[in-house]
């Protein structure tokens, strides 16, 4: 078992007003392994502007200057999301939702 020791005791992570996350098995149960790059710069990008309910209102456009897609990218990867069940978007508003049980698989998928 590897043993673990603070590497820079200065620069020790903590929690202040606002905070994100994205669960562990987000990695180990291969929801990270079924995304194209554009969904994840997605993904990420609408976790961190979320509230505590997952919900964030950043507009197309913005997303888009701050993420460096184009639209068509963009929109793919939102409807990507979306049919993964990782977000929910109503026209205005996003939410991050809880893990689906399994992530969803995709065999040979393009990386736009």
């Amino acid at each position: 078992m590897i043993r673990k020791k603070i590497l820079s005791l200065e620069r020790v992570r903590g929690i202040d007003k606002s905070f994100c996350f994205i669960p562990h098995r987000f990695l180990t149960d291969g929801f990270l392994q079924s995304l194209s790059r554009h969904e994840l710069a997605l993904y990420v990008f609408l976790v961190l502007a979320s509230d505590k309910h997952g919900l964030s209102f950043y507009s197309d456009r913005s997303i888009c200057s701050i993420l460096g897609l184009v639209e068509e990218d963009y929109v793919f990867a939102r409807s990507s999301l979306i049919h993964k069940d990782l977000i929910t978007y109503d026209g205005t508003l996003f939410q991050v939702l809880s893990l689906p049980v399994t992530a969803h698989k995709v065999s040979g998928r393009a990386v736009r």
